[in-house]
């Protein structure tokens, strides 16, 4: 069985899958009942599947991790925070297009 494009990790799972990771991993905060982060929803599974190898998405629902979501200070869902090997290095507020989200994604990924 193939690992998932999106990976959905909690509290307990965000050290070995983001802080440990190597590369560029995009970790999207998000709620169920957010409007917001349902919108963007597609536009993270079309970056998941064309930059698949290339770089890493996760999700990480608030409501069910608080530790994780107080420790980046997350106020606002959706949050996008990028990290390569472990470091954060870009947090996004708020819905973007899908256009943004490979701009920002092509950018890390150059540098």
């Amino acid at each position: 069985m193939s690992e998932p494009l999106i990976l959905h990790i909690d509290d307990s799972e965000f050290e070995k899958e983001v802080i440990l990771a190597k590369g560029l991993v995009l970790v999207d905060f998000w709620a169920k009942w957010c409007g917001p982060c349902l919108s963007m929803a597609p536009h993270l599974d079309a970056c998941a599947s064309e930059y698949a190898g290339k770089a890493r998405i996760v999700k990480l629902d608030v409501d069910d991790n608080p530790k994780t979501s107080e420790r980046y200070a997350i106020r606002s869902i959706p949050t996008l925070i990028f990290f390569r090997d472990g470091r954060p290095i870009e947090t996004v507020n708020g819905a973007i297009s899908l256009g943004s989200l490979k701009e920002r994604l092509d950018r890390h990924l150059s540098s």
